[in-house]
């Protein structure tokens, strides 16, 4: 099988000599790009291709990285593809990731083609867990992940359950609380609102400044030994070499700054590195194999050239591409602020069609009830009219009775005059007649009472007829149009010259200092805003599920130590010390 392979190997080796040329596929973060090679081309022709088709100046934080034997390597620039240990089969893959690390990413990273790729590789490592991020950072940096691919959050658009299909945070994290997505979905969300104006490129540029504090970011672990043997771990990162317990890659047991080390060599699997300080002794340390020797070499001098060049005076390069991100960054911020106004204004627009909306139905709805009332009144009205005539009618017929009652009363008078007995009974009758009469004329005062009480009701009601025409008049006669919309907004978008004034770079320039003032109280909010977190959902951990990162990242909270201040901590020690102490280990 092994002769097999290697004809097969020199099979493909002699047709991509025939062929002179071959093909590669070069993997970022976001997507793949094939490219056919030349069989002269070396690794650096191939880099900078790639770098051109990104549009990637600032190159030499990258690489092209390959596996090969259970050991990850990176494409040498000098030497020719081809001659590398690369894989047999084509296309050859590559992967374009960060090599090396800033120290500070707002200072040094200029482009924001840069920054994305950054943002994008420490992304996908804490989520891994190849970076070791703690609870409620991950809450903070998965809220500042969802605004740098949404926006602006939006209550009406990013309902509960908008974030279900997406990774945002470990699975470590995760498993270690009783918490539902959905409840993890409404903190994130309640900090991506906080997020509100910000950029896409300002959302990724925090999201990289909180997450180079974190313990293991930029950090590259190597499996090493002393001289006695002990098992140990080498980390490589743009600070200097870290040496930490095997259990426990958060906090370094030493560490040497790039600027204490004077050379670094390795023979075989022996690793060498020269202090500054030549009465310290050389620092030693043995590798598993020598291949690891060559990618931890590689490291080394990458990390310690760019801590070096980091300070010296920026090269001319450096300083015009600094300047055209400044010029771009200027132009796109006020981009965004005349944006901004202009989504104001339409929002403050928009209200106010809203609000006149609303108070047009308002008053639709009171003419609608006017005209419900004046209705009612008439009905009423016309109802009260029918009832005093008929009492009217009434009053006549019974005042018409007593008149009658009256005549019938004198009839018997006279009548009763022609005898005793027929005066008695004519008294009677008389008697009886002056009491219906009586009670007639009672009954006939009644119901004109009656009728008078009813004309003044029909007064009344068509008073109030007459009053509820006139609010629906008033109602009816005033008229209501939107506002015209305002000149900023209808004006236009004009196109944004990239040529400032000298009193606009002032005024930025003014602005830019006083964002330095406020770095420190923004400093003091993220924390502020991250234990708030932390004791929202410190509750609900289970215990037991905490790893050993876990507690040791407690307990460096509970001693209120961290990556930087463990870095100043161990250099302040003498070199000699510190070699002796690894080689205690």
């Amino acid at each position: 099988m092994a002769s097999a392979l290697a004809a097969k190997m020199g099979f493909n080796s002699l047709a991509r000599k025939q062929n002179r040329s071959f093909n590669v596929r070069i993997c970022t973060m976001e997507s793949d790009m094939e490219f056919s090679c030349k069989v002269k081309w070396k690794g650096k022709d191939l880099f900078e291709l790639a770098c051109r088709t990104l549009g990637l100046r600032e190159t030499w934080f990258f690489g092209l990285r390959y596996a090969v034997k259970d050991t990850l390597a990176w494409l040498k620039m000098e030497k020719k593809v081809l001659d590398q240990d690369l894989p047999k089969e084509e296309p050859i893959t590559l992967h374009f990731l960060a090599k090396f690390y800033p120290e500070n990413v707002e200072e040094e990273l200029v482009q924001d083609v840069t920054q994305h790729l950054f943002f994008l590789q420490v992304k996908k490592k804490i989520l891994e867990e190849e970076i070791h991020c703690p609870p409620e950072a991950s809450v903070l940096l998965a809220s500042y992940a969802v605004h740098a691919k949404y926006g602006d959050y939006n209550p009406n658009v990013h309902k509960l359950g908008f974030l279900a299909q997406e990774e945002l945070l470990p699975k470590r994290v995760v498993n270690l609380y009783q918490m539902t997505a959905e409840m993890w979905e409404e903190r994130i969300a309640a900090c991506h609102a906080g997020h509100r104006g910000r950029a896409r490129e300002d959302a990724e540029m925090e999201y990289l400044k909180i997450a180079q504090d974190l313990d293991m970011y930029g950090v590259d672990y190597f499996l090493i030994r002393n001289h006695r043997g002990t098992e140990l771990l080498l980390g490589v990162d743009a600070l200097g070499l870290h040496i930490y317990q095997p259990d426990n890659k958060l906090t370094p047991k030493c560490s040497f700054p790039w600027n204490e080390i004077r050379d670094v060599s390795y023979s075989d699997k022996e690793f060498t590195i020269k202090p500054v300080d030549k009465k310290a002794d050389v620092f030693k340390f043995n590798s598993s194999r020598l291949r690891v020797n060559k990618l931890i070499l590689q490291l080394c001098i990458g990390n310690h050239d760019l801590f070096m060049r980091r300070r010296r005076v920026d090269s001319l390069e450096v300083q015009q591409m600094k300047a055209q991100a400044k010029e771009e960054r200027a132009r796109k911020q006020m981009e965004r602020r005349r944006l901004q106004q202009e989504k104001q204004l339409r929002e403050e627009a928009e209200r106010a069609r809203d609000d006149l909306e609303r108070r047009l139905m308002q008053l639709q709805d009171q003419a609608h009830a006017a005209n419900q009332a004046l209705l009612r009144s008439e009905q009423t009205a016309d109802l009260l009219a029918e009832k005093a005539q008929v009492a009217e009618e009434e009053a006549k017929l019974l005042a018409q009775k007593a008149a009658e009652a009256e005549t019938e009363t004198q009839r018997v008078k006279v009548t009763a005059m022609r005898g005793q007995e027929e005066r008695r009974l004519m008294e009677q009758k008389m008697l009886e007649a002056e009491m219906l009469a009586l009670k007639m004329a009672e009954e006939s005062e009644r119901r004109a009472e009656e009728a008078e009480q009813l004309k003044q009701d029909l007064l009344e009601a068509r008073e109030s007829e007459h009053r509820a025409k006139h609010s629906l008049l008033e109602l009816t006669s005033r008229v209501y149009t939107y506002p015209a919309p305002p000149a900023e907004h209808t004006a236009g978008r004009e196109h944004l010259s990239s040529d400032f004034k000298d009193t606009d770079m002032k005024r930025l320039s003014m602005e830019i200092e006083k964002e330095k003032v406020e770095y420190v109280e923004k400093s003091r909010h993220l924390q502020e805003q991250l234990n708030q977190l932390k004791t929202e959902i410190d509750s609900l951990k289970l215990k037991e599920r905490e790893t050993s990162l876990d507690f040791i990242h407690e307990q460096n909270l509970e001693q209120g130590s961290s990556k930087r201040s463990n870095f100043k901590k161990s250099t302040l020690q003498s070199t000699k010390s510190r070699v002796s102490f690894f080689e205690e280990l």
